[in-house]
């Protein structure tokens, strides 16, 4: 059974307030880093870089982190570009966030890079992380069984959140 949790209209102001967040956050930075994870994650990322950009006028450099979320491994990461990185804000961004795993493996290319920092944000937080990482901005946070599953659906350029 599928109930959807949250409608586009809804997700719209939910990013818009992270974006909100995140400007608050780096407000005295002039350009971030904004590392989508790929699937789901790069349409939330470029729904709010747009957002950003649109409230502040930060300059947003966008990239896409190429990484496999049912296996990830370490060797299998990749970015898909190779700009000069140091000393860089790098906001991560993800759909979901439900363990972590996914998440600590794509931030491996940024501390290689070394980075000035790494902000993670998510539309969804599941709270069942099993690895140290914790979403700076989250759209929603949900209390869900290990059984249920959290999908994020892209339809006509909007993005819906249903619980299965």
């Amino acid at each position: 059974m599928r109930t959807k949790i949250v409608d586009p209209i809804q997700v719209q102001k939910i990013i818009r307030r992270m974006a909100y967040q995140v400007y608050e956050k780096n407000f005295e930075t002039k350009e971030l880093v904004f590392a989508a994870i790929s699937g789901q994650g790069k349409e939330v990322a470029s729904q709010l870089a747009k957002e950003l950009i649109e409230i502040s006028g930060v300059k947003v450099q966008y990239l896409e982190i190429n990484i496999d979320k049912g296996k990830p491994q370490l060797e299998d990461i990749c970015l898909d570009k190779s700009e000069k990185l140091t000393d860089k804000s790098v906001v991560l961004v993800d759909d979901v966030l439900n363990t972590g795993r996914t998440l600590i493996h794509a931030m491996v290319p940024f501390l290689a890079a070394k980075v000035k920092s790494i902000q993670v944000a998510v539309l969804v937080d599941r709270n069942h992380h099993s690895f140290p990482v914790n979403a700076n901005y989250k759209g929603i946070s949900l209390q869900t069984t290990l059984q249920e599953h959290v999908t994020v659906v892209m339809e006509k350029k909007k993005i819906s959140v249903y619980l299965e």
